[in-house]
Parts: structure tokens; C-alpha cells; sequence
């Protein structure tokens, strides 16, 4: 995933956390904010420390990456996503996260029309 393509400072985080809206499922919590001035949209992940080691925290993030980037064309462009990973991933393997990120983002209408099936 590009650098273009992540939110990395504190301020860009605590904008969606304070302005945003928000979907959860028990694995995983999405905030999301409408940004016009944007072509594209921008991810921010958090996975906490009480999840595991950082080397389970780190495969959680790269699953995640993957995830995107494979949706990149499906999901609807000018918006920030902040992912926060819940307990239950780290026991998912990727095509387990990709679905749990699917249906997050199909239920808050994140998805285009077209690959909702």
C-alpha cells in the first residue's frame, strides 16, 4: 500500500475519532470520515498490545494492508479509515480478517454498489 494511502499522524487519527462515524463486529471496529479535498482514501491502523507480541500485532497489520489492497477498487474513494483490531484476530487467518473488514465496510456503505454481492 502507498504511503499516500496511510494516515500516520496523531492529529488525522483523533479528526476520524472525534468527527467520524463508526461500525463495529466483535473482531474489528472501523471509523470512518468524508474528506472531499481527498482522490483517494487514506487507512490508519491501531492493534493494541493486549492482542499479543509484536510479531502478531505486525502479521495483523500486514493481513490488513493486504486486505485493502486487494479491495482498493471496490472501496469508495475520499475518506479516512481508522481500523482498530479487537482481540478475536489474533486467532483469524487473512482470508478470516478480509472477510471480517468486508462485511465492516459493506455494513457502514463504504463498499461501491457494484462488488456488493
Amino acid at each position: 500500500m502507498k504511503k499516500a494511502y496511510r494516515i500516520k499522524k496523531n492529529k488525522d487519527f483523533q479528526q476520524v475519532f472525534q468527527h467520524g462515524q463508526s461500525f463495529a463486529n466483535r473482531q474489528l471496529v472501523l471509523y470512518y470520515l468524508k474528506k472531499k479535498e481527498q482522490s483517494h482514501f487514506r487507512i490508519g491502523l491501531s492493534v493494541s498490545k493486549k492482542i499479543g507480541h509484536a510479531v502478531m500485532r505486525n502479521q495483523i497489520k500486514r493481513y490488513l494492508r493486504q486486505a485493502f489492497h486487494e479491495m482498493e477498487d471496490e472501496i469508495r474513494q475520499s475518506y479516512d479509515l481508522v481500523i482498530i483490531a479487537r482481540k478475536p484476530t489474533n486467532q483469524m487467518d487473512f482470508h478470516e480478517i478480509k472477510s471480517s473488514l468486508t462485511h465492516v465496510l459493506h455494513k457502514s456503505k463504504l463498499l461501491n454498489k457494484k462488488s456488493r454481492n
